[in-house]
C-alpha cells in the first residue's frame, strides 16, 4: 500500500512521477473549477442555498463521494485504468500520459474562459486515447470494451437525463402541486447534495485512476495492479476538487443556473433529483458519465416539460457544440502533445 510519505519521497526522487502527480492534481483542480459546480448550480439559482454555503456543501459531498465509492466500488477507477494500452516502455508511457493530462487542462481552461461547462470525464478519455495512439502509432492500444462504456455513458447522460428530468417535473407537479415553496427548497438541498456526492464518486475515481496509472509508469510498470486507493489519496483528490470549485466555479454556476432555464424551487428539485438518479447506476456499474451532460440534460428535460418555462435553446446549442468538439479536440491535442513530448524527451 502506497503511504503518503512514500508518495512525497517518490515525487522528490522521481521527476517523471513528480510531473505526472502535479498534472493530475491540476486536472482534479480544474475539474472542481469547471465540472463540479454543475451539481449545485440550480440549487443556487432557485435560492435554495447561498453561493458560499452551496460551494462548501459541494466540497464536503464531493469528498464523501470519493471516499465511499473509491473504497467500496472502484469500478470507474478500473475503467479509466484500462481505457488504453501504452505499450511496454514505461518511460514513454509516462510521457504520453503527461501529454494527455496537459491536453485536458488546456481544453478545460479554454472552455472556462468562455463560461462553457465542459466534461472533464470526456476530455480525460479523449486525451488518454489520443496520447495512446501517438505512442502506439495506431488504434491497437485503445480498449474497445471500455469505449463501449463511454458510448453508453453518453446515452445515459443525455437521453436518460432529459427523460428523467421531464418525468420528475411531471410527477412533482402531479403529486406535490400543493406543497409550499419552502418544502421544495429543503428537498432541493438534499437532492443537490446527492448530485455533488455522485459527482465525487464519478470524477474523483477517474482521476485517482490516472494518478495510480502514472505512478505505475514512473515506477517502471506497464499497468496498475490494484485500483483500491489509500485513504490519503482520496482525501487529497477531494481537497483539490473542492479548492477548484471554491476558486473558479462561479462562472459555470451562473451559466448553468441561469443561462438555460429560469427554474422555480419545484423545478430545481425535479432537476437535481433526476440528475442524481441518472448518475447513480452508472457509478455502481463502472460506466464513466459526465455530471455536466447529465445535469444539463435534466435541466432541459424539466424546462421542456414546463409550458410556462422559456428554454434558452441557443445556449443549449452552444454547449452541445462544445461537447461535440471535446472528443476530437482534446484527442487531437493529446495526440500532438504526446508526439511533441516524446520527440523532445
Amino acid at each position: 500500500m502506497l503511504t503518503f510519505s512514500d508518495f512525497l519521497n517518490q515525487m522528490a526522487t522521481n521527476p517523471v512521477f513528480a510531473v505526472t502527480a502535479a498534472l493530475t492534481l491540476a486536472v482534479i483542480f480544474v475539474n472542481g473549477w469547471t465540472d463540479a459546480p454543475n451539481a449545485i448550480a440550480t440549487c443556487i439559482a432557485t435560492g435554495a442555498m447561498e453561493m458560499n454555503a452551496a460551494i462548501g456543501m459541494a466540497a464536503v459531498c464531493n469528498l464523501a463521494g470519493v471516499l465511499a465509492m473509491a473504497r467500496l466500488c472502484p469500478a470507474v477507477t478500473a475503467s479509466i485504468c484500462n481505457m488504453a494500452e501504452f505499450g511496454t516502455d514505461a518511460r514513454a508511457a509516462a510521457i504520453a500520459l503527461c501529454a494527455a493530462l496537459f491536453s485536458i487542462v488546456t481544453w478545460a481552461v479554454g472552455a472556462w474562459r468562455f463560461g462553457i461547462p465542459t466534461s472533464e470525464s470526456h476530455a480525460l478519455i479523449a486525451g488518454i486515447t489520443g496520447a495512446a495512439v501517438a505512442l502506439m502509432g495506431d488504434f491497437s492500444g485503445v480498449d474497445g470494451a471500455q469505449w463501449q462504456k463511454v458510448v453508453w455513458g453518453l446515452f445515459i447522460s443525455g437521453v436518460l437525463g432529459f427523460a428523467l428530468g421531464a418525468a420528475a417535473q411531471w410527477l412533482t407537479k402531479l403529486l406535490l402541486h400543493h406543497a409550499p415553496q419552502g418544502f421544495f427548497r429543503q428537498a432541493q438541498r438534499a437532492a443537490a447534495a446527492g448530485a455533488a456526492f455522485l459527482h465525487g464518486a464519478q470524477d474523483g475515481q477517474k482521476f485517482i485512476g490516472v494518478l495510480l496509472l502514472g505512478r505505475a509508469f514512473a515506477m517502471g510498470q506497464t499497468g496498475v495492479t490494484s485500483v483500491r486507493p489509500p485513504l490519503w489519496l482520496m482525501l487529497l483528490s477531494g481537497a483539490a476538487m473542492g479548492l477548484g470549485t471554491a476558486m473558479g466555479g462561479r462562472r459555470i454556476i451562473r451559466k448553468m443556473g441561469y443561462g438555460l432555464v429560469r427554474l422555480s424551487p419545484r423545478q430545481g428539485f425535479a432537476t437535481d433529483l433526476a440528475a442524481s438518479l441518472c448518475l447513480l447506476l452508472p457509478t455502481v456499474f463502472g460506466v464513466p458519465v459526465s455530471t455536466t451532460h447529465t445535469k444539463t440534460a435534466a435541466i432541459l428535460g424539466v424546462g421542456a416539460a414546463s409550458p410556462e418555462s422559456h428554454v434558452h435553446w441557443h445556449t443549449a446549442r452552444e454547449m452541445l457544440f462544445a461537447w461535440l468538439c471535446t472528443f476530437p479536440g482534446c484527442g487531437l491535442i493529446g495526440f500532438l502533445t504526446a508526439r511533441l513530448f516524446l520527440h523532445l524527451l
